[in-house]
C-alpha cells in the first residue's frame, strides 16, 4: 500500500490530539490529549520505523533495549538534542543567532498499564543554552520584528516543562493532565505545529501569536475528552506566573497570587484517527493580571482548519483575536500546506501570515507585518533530522527604516 501525508504526519508528529497511538499506524484511541511536541507523542515518533535518506540505524540495540525496560517496568525515554541557527539579511543589532537544547523526556505507566483506563507519570526536563550574544526567542527584537521567530530555542538554562499525572478514563475516550504542564501541548493544536519538527515562527504555532501568556511548566489541571467519534472538547486552568526553572514556586504563586490562564476548545474531526489532518476547531482562552510581570488580564479566541488532499497535500489556515492579556498580536491570520513525496522521510512546510501588533504589548500607531516561513525537513538516518528554512518579514513594525528582512535558518535534531 503506498503511503498516505495521513501516516507521514502520523509519524512526524506521533498522535492526534487525543492519539495515544504512534502516527506512523492508522490505528488510534482517543486517549491521549497530546500535541505533536507532547511527550507522549514525542516518544511515539522515536520509537517508530523512519524510511530515511541514507539508510542508517545505528541505534538499533539501543531502540531495543529501551523497548524492554518499557515491557518489563511501563518507563518509556527518550533524550534528544536540538540546535536552531539563524543569519539575517540585516539587523537593528546583532544579524545572527544559535541555540541548543537538551531534552530528558518520558512516561512511566504505573496504573492499569496496558489499559483503557491506565494512568501514568509524563516528565520532561530540559537545558536550553545559547551559542550566541542573542537567542532565537529574543532575535526578532534585533530584526525589528513584533513577535518570535522561534518560540522555544532560548537561554533559559535548565527547566521542566512536564511534571504531571495523566489519567485516562471513559474506556479511553477521556484524559485528565494534574502538574505542571506545557499549555502548549494541547492547546490549538494541529500537525505542522511544532517547534522542534515543524513551524518556528510562533505565527504559525499556538494561538498564531494572538494568545497571551501561554505558560509553559506550569501548575494546574487539563480535562478533555471525545463527546462522539467526530466532535470533543478540552478545557484547563494553569497558573499564568509559572517558572519552569524554579517548578516548585508554582504552590506559591498559583495558591498566593492565584493568577490564572484558562483554556476552552471545541473541535470536530472526521474520526479520532484523523484529527491532526482533518481537523477544524475553536479555542476561546482568558488571563488574569499579572502584578509581578505587569500584563493587564486579557482574553481571546483562536481557530484552526486543516485537511489531507490526496494523500499529499496538507493546508491550512488559522487565526485568532485577543484583547490585551499580553498577546503578540490583536488579529492573525495564517494560512499554508504541507506536502510529501515520502512519509516519513521529508516533508515541505510553507506558511504566510498576516498581523496586527498589539498596542498594549508594543505600543500603538505600528504597521502591520507580513511573515512568510518556508521549511523542508530531512530524515537524515534513523535518529537524526536536518531542517533549513527561510523567513521572509514585510514591514517589521518595529523597524521602520526597513521594508523585508530574511532570515536563513538550519535545524538540527538528534534523537537517542
Amino acid at each position: 500500500m503506498k503511503p498516505t501525508l495521513t501516516s507521514c504526519i502520523r509519524a512526524l508528529t506521533l498522535s492526534g490530539l487525543f492519539a495515544a497511538a504512534p502516527m506512523a499506524t492508522l490505528a488510534q484511541s482517543a486517549n491521549d490529549l497530546a500535541g505533536p511536541s507532547a511527550t507522549p507523542s514525542v516518544l511515539a515518533s522515536d520509537a517508530e520505523d523512519s524510511d530515511d535518506l541514507l539508510g542508517i540505524n545505528k541505534q538499533q540495540s539501543w531502540l531495543e533495549w529501551k523497548a524492554g525496560v518499557k515491557e518489563r517496568t511501563g518507563l518509556d525515554f527518550g533524550i534528544d538534542y536540538n540546535v536552531l541557527g539563524y543569519k539575517a539579511s540585516s539587523s537593528l543589532g546583532e544579524d545572527n543567532t544559535a541555540s541548543g537544547v537538551l531534552r530528558i523526556f518520558g512516561t512511566w505507566e504505573l496504573l492499569n498499564r496496558g489499559q483503557a483506563n491506565s494512568g501514568k507519570l509524563v516528565f520532561k526536563f530540559e537545558n536550553r543554552h545559547a551559542f550566541t550574544n542573542v537567542p532565537p526567542t529574543e532575535f526578532g527584537s534585533e530584526l525589528g520584528y513584533a513577535g518570535l521567530v522561534s518560540s522555544v530555542f532560548s537561554d533559559q538554562g535548565t527547566k521542566t516543562t512536564n511534571f504531571y499525572w495523566k489519567q485516562d478514563f471513559a474506556q479511553g475516550r477521556g484524559t485528565v493532565y494534574a502538574g505542571w504542564l506545557d499549555v502548549t501541548d494541547y492547546t490549538d493544536v494541529y500537525a505542522l505545529a511544532s517547534p522542534w519538527s515543524g513551524f518556528s515562527n510562533l505565527a504559525f504555532q499556538t494561538g498564531s501569536g494572538t494568545i497571551g501568556g501561554l505558560p509553559d511548566g506550569s501548575l494546574g489541571v487539563m480535562v478533555g475528552g471525545f463527546l462522539s467519534d467526530n466532535y470533543y472538547v478540552a478545557a484547563s486552568f494553569v497558573d499564568a506566573n509559572g517558572d519552569p526553572t524554579d517548578p516548585l514556586a508554582g504552590f506559591d504563586t498559583l495558591f498566593n497570587d492565584f493568577e490564572t490562564f484558562k483554556t476552552l476548545e471545541f473541535g470536530w474531526t472526521s474520526g479520532p484517527d484523523a484529527l491532526f489532518v482533518d481537523n477544524a476547531h475553536v479555542t476561546l482562552w482568558q488571563i488574569d493580571e499579572r502584578t509581578a510581570a505587569g500584563t493587564p488580564s486579557g482574553y481571546g479566541a483562536a481557530f484552526s482548519y486543516s485537511k489531507v488532499i490526496d494523500n499529499t497535500w496538507l493546508p491550512f489556515i488559522r487565526g485568532g483575536w485577543s484583547k490585551d492579556g499580553g498577546s503578540l498580536y490583536e488579529t492573525a491570520l495564517s494560512a499554508g500546506f504541507g506536502y510529501t513525496t515520502n512519509p516519513g522521510q521529508n516533508l515541505l512546510g510553507a506558511g504566510l501570515n498576516w498581523s496586527r501588533p498589539n498596542e498594549d504589548t508594543f505600543g500603538s500607531g505600528l504597521d502591520d507585518q507580513y511573515t512568510l516561513e518556508v521549511f523542508q525537513q530531512w530524515q537524515l538516518t534513523e535518529g537524526i533530522e536536518l531542517t533549513p528554512s527561510i523567513q521572509v518579514i514585510k514591514d517589521p513594525a518595529l523597524n521602520p527604516t526597513k521594508d523585508t528582512v530574511a532570515m536563513f535558518g538550519l535545524r538540527l535534531r538528534a534523537a537517542f
